[in-house]
């Protein structure tokens, strides 16, 4: 039966941290967000963690932790699961960082549930649960941001592999051949392709040339949106690849609805277009066809939203105690 006290929640990723109180059934009484800096080092970067975890308890009044049923947090991955061991590739600083052991000593008074999975599951269990994906049982939730992460309902449940990774699309290979060498050091990953930063990096060296410093996906697609012939192909590029990895991932799940969030997806018809247009080419078979492939529905929450859910519905995507 899940818990009937709010939860502490938090989402860190390579691109911002946000922190949050949800209620027991899922929506957020206070959230708050910064960028993830990029200047501190693993015990800074923890302290940052604490204060915005403090603020929120503060903003919702919640003064004695034992109020609360549990904490739940989604961070990049990869890690040690259901440990809480992270070493996410877009923060480097933080290797086999105890980030559940942490979580536990500073907010896990008495026997409250401390239980920390990756970041992009958390979109997926988010969006399953209160989101696009909400009412089908076999979702694929995807981040595609400063890195790109999944996660994988199946039959109803969170699937977690034998790692507590599966589900990481990020790392299907689209491009074996020509593709650039990904952080985690194979080439041709969806990751190295479609991320923010490297598609802003690929766009650079076919000349676009962006009016500041610092650039971003952002402003990639905006120059998209305004027709600049290199942003259109970086748009394309990106939704191509994220329409190979999902017909693939279709195929061999027979999944019914991919909900992609994060960033780069704030950017509309700009990827799901040829997102679609591949996927139709490559998803051929009678099955595959009639996945739906939609804009996560919780936004920039949904990551937020899905940790809750581990405290609150462990029944469906916690099993690591």
């Amino acid at each position: 039966m899940a818990e009937r006290g709010p939860v502490l929640v938090a989402d860190i990723g390579g691109t911002k941290i946000a922190t949050g109180v949800a209620e027991p059934g899922g929506r957020l009484i206070t959230w708050t967000q910064v960028a993830t800096p990029r200047d501190l080092d693993a015990e800074q970067l923890w302290r940052t963690v604490e204060t915005l975890l403090l603020q929120v308890l503060d903003t919702a009044k919640i003064t004695d932790l034992s109020e609360l049923s549990g904490v739940g947090v989604g961070c990049g991955g990869p890690m040690e699961w259901p440990a809480g061991l992270v070493s996410p590739l877009n923060i480097p600083i933080w290797r086999d960082f105890p980030l559940r052991d942490r979580l536990a000593d500073r907010f896990g008074a008495g026997d409250l549930p401390v239980r920390v999975h990756n970041d992009a599951v958390c979109e997926a269990a988010g969006e399953h649960w209160r989101g696009a994906g909400r009412g089908w049982r076999n979702v694929l939730g995807m981040v595609v941001s400063t890195g790109v992460g999944g996660g994988l309902i199946l039959d109803d449940r969170l699937i977690e592999g034998s790692s507590g990774n599966a589900g990481h699309i990020g790392h299907v290979v689209v491009d074996p051949e020509t593709g650039p060498v990904c952080g985690c050091g194979a080439r041709g990953c969806l990751e190295a392709i479609a991320r923010g930063p490297a598609l802003a990096a690929w766009a650079q060296a076919a000349g676009w040339r962006p009016g500041q410093d610092g650039a971003t996906a952002r402003d990639l697609a905006a120059d998209a949106a305004q027709g600049h012939p290199v942003a259109l192909s970086a748009m394309r590029r990106a939704g191509r690849a994220l329409g190979i990895a999902i017909a693939s991932a279709t195929n061999l799940c027979d999944l019914e609805v991919v909900a992609v969030g994060g960033g780069l997806s704030q950017a509309g018809a700009l990827i799901f277009d040829p997102l679609q247009e591949t996927l139709a080419a490559h998803a051929r078979l009678d099955f595959a066809r009639h996945v739906r492939v939609v804009p996560a529905a919780l936004g920039q929450s949904a990551g937020l939203v899905g940790a809750a859910a581990l405290i609150s519905a462990p029944q469906r995507y916690w099993t690591g105690d």
